[in-house]
């Protein structure tokens, strides 16, 4: 499934896909704690995300589901980033995001494993 989430969407998602169901305000009460929304804002939220159908709300008191992954939306957000910004290109990508940081032995171990699988 392809849903393009925004910021704020994908700040409701984490709380689902790291505590699981909740209703809608227990969702309310722990984004006003992290990243200050009044109940408002995240039940609006809620309601975008219900009919993208990221997200199903059921009884009793508006449990929260999330219908999506987080393994699939990372999957559809690198998908569309590697296409918009490297054109397609693994190794633009790569150059640009490895030359911003030191990697360890064991990451490029680790990198050099994949690339093996890859062949």
């Amino acid at each position: 499934m392809n849903v393009k989430l925004f910021d704020s969407e994908l700040k409701v998602m984490e709380v689902l896909w790291k505590e699981g169901d909740m209703t809608a305000g227990q969702l309310a009460k722990i984004l006003n704690e992290q990243v200050g929304w009044n109940r408002n804002t995240t039940y609006t939220i809620i309601k975008k995300l219900v009919e993208k159908e990221a997200i199903r709300r059921y009884e009793p008191n508006f449990t929260c589901r999330a219908l999506i992954s987080k393994q699939n939306v990372q999957k559809q957000e690198v998908k569309e980033l590697f296409g918009k910004l490297f054109d397609n290109s693994a190794e633009a990508f790569l150059s640009a995001f490895f030359s911003s940081r030191k990697l360890s032995p064991e990451e490029i171990d680790g990198l050099k494993e994949i690339v093996e699988k890859l062949k």
